[in-house]
């Protein structure tokens, strides 16, 4: 099949709401700039950088921006590919997110079928290509309408990295950048389209480190210690520990070194933890009974343990006032349309899938709004306990992908992948221009957002003091 044109034209048929007023010129603005945050992406999607090393896929969106007049703070909360762009002046101040990291692993083609690239460790498997051009892009759009409409406020862009795992959202939390923002809009590609109030699993994760005694396993096997028997051991005590914790709870782990020859006792393992609830406090006792698991497999193995936070989320904290705002506008933008090539595309990698018939053609369509419960987490979550948040859905993918799936990075390379991000782009911008027109309902997105948050909050990360992992996908 002859690839798709990835800065094909956007014909969407939008099913408007006759509904017209000064936002009606951002629409205009993306349909004719569409090639533009088309190729944007794209450049993302072949870059495919991963957490913390997304130097050149941050430079582009920081171009991008302050090619439109927007000011840029590079390099914010220690973290070289972070940054913030702002235009405007006062308030209210609306912030958009926007996230550009890949994943390590996976690589594919833009071909409806597997075709792994040769050479390439990485791929935009959830999308993030997308995530950070269609932001960029309701930005840009929202810039120019403040300008033409004199309308007070300020628009910011957050560039947030190593939302995959490396929770680069919460140092630009902990550091205060988010302290002064009246509401937070940000969108996540899909193979859908919906607006719903949600929330999300609080995570934590960290390297565990036994360190033994090598020896020759045959020869004098009684002089050593095996750190693989720690690793073992931990993760045996933790799997019975699944029978005994609450049916919500998520709890994965890989072993990334076990050690290199059999007949040497490894004097060094480690396994890399992830634990999951949908409330943050729960998520505490359930880790220190992990760590404990941890330091009994090290007594009981005779080998040290040491062992490293890489990462933690808070659940996310749902905003109905903001996702029913949110909902408003996916319904005035539309869902997305295909052209006769982009059929084939999406009819050939369905063919991959073993998916539901009743999915098919929901990129079409709006899902009602409702509320849901992600069994995901997000760093995300730490915004939205800072300040009143809401995200969407849009159809990027072909409907019944999975993401972190090879059929994810195909689609998200095509103009099946761009056509899904400007409905974002447009939902978001038209979100962001009646924030600033209505005082009234950032009030009540804030006296909801206290409500649920609770008097006595205080913020503490759950990833504690620690330094930026820079590193953690080297």
């Amino acid at each position: 099949m002859r690839r798709l044109a990835i800065l094909a034209l956007f014909s969407f048929g939008l099913a408007t709401p006759a509904l017209a007023d000064d936002r009606d010129s951002m629409l205009t603005y993306l349909d004719g700039e569409g090639e533009r945050f088309g190729a944007l992406a794209r450049q993302l999607w072949e870059k495919a950088e991963v957490g913390y090393q997304e130097t050149e896929s941050s430079a582009l969106l920081q171009q991008a921006l302050a090619d439109e007049g927007f000011s840029i703070e590079q390099g914010v909360a220690d973290i070289p590919t972070a940054f913030v762009a702002s235009y405007g002046s006062g308030e209210p101040v609306i912030a958009l997110l926007a996230e550009f990291d890949a994943l390590p692993g996976i690589s594919q083609s833009d071909r409806p079928v597997r075709d792994p690239l040769p050479g390439k460790a990485a791929g935009h498997a959830c999308g993030h290509h997308l995530f950070g051009a269609g932001s960029t892009a309701a930005a840009v759009a929202l810039r120019h309408w403040l300008e033409d409409t004199g309308q007070q406020g300020t628009v910011r862009l957050y560039g947030t990295p190593a939302e995959e795992g490396g929770s680069g959202k919460v140092y630009m939390v902990r550091a205060g950048l988010f302290d002064d923002v009246d509401a937070v809009l940000g969108w996540h590609p899909s193979d859908r389209n919906a607006a719903d109030a949600a929330t999300t699993l609080a995570n934590k994760s960290a390297k565990f480190r036994f360190r033994g005694i090598s020896s020759h396993a045959a020869v004098a096997p009684e002089r050593g210690r095996s750190a693989l028997d720690g690793v073992e051991a931990m993760n045996f005590m933790v799997n019975l520990l699944r029978e005994h914790v609450p049916q919500e709870t998520r709890i994965h782990y890989v072993i990334t070194s076990g050690g290199s020859a059999p007949n040497v006792v490894p004097d060094f393992a480690e396994v890399f933890y992830y634990v999951r609830h949908p409330e943050r406090d729960v998520l505490a006792g359930l880790w220190d009974r992990v760590v404990a698991a941890a330091e009994a497999a090290a007594q009981g193995t005779g080998t040290e343990l040491d062992f490293e936070i890489i990462h933690g989320n808070y659940n996310k904290l749902p905003n109905e006032t903001l996702a029913g705002i949110m909902h408003g506008n996916l319904l005035r933008v539309g869902g997305v349309s295909w052209n006769a090539e982009e059929q084939a595309f999406a009819g050939e990698l369905a063919d991959s899938l073993d998916r539901d018939p009743a999915v098919a053609g929901q990129q079409g369509r709006i899902k009602p709004l409702g509320f849901t419960q992600s069994m995901g987490s997000t760093d995300v979550g730490d915004v939205s306990w800072m300040a009143p948040t809401t995200e969407m859905r849009a159809a990027t993918w072909v409907p019944g992908t999975a993401p972190h799936s090879w059929q994810a990075i195909a689609a998200g390379g095509t103009s099946i992948g761009t056509k899904g991000m400007l409905v974002a782009a447009k939902t978001l911008a038209l979100t962001g221009a009646e924030l600033f027109q209505s005082p009234a309902v950032l009030v009540s997105a804030k006296k909801e957002f206290d409500q649920r948050r609770g008097p006595d909050f205080q913020y503490v990360p759950l990833l504690g003091d620690r330094a930026p992992p820079l590193d953690y996908r080297r």
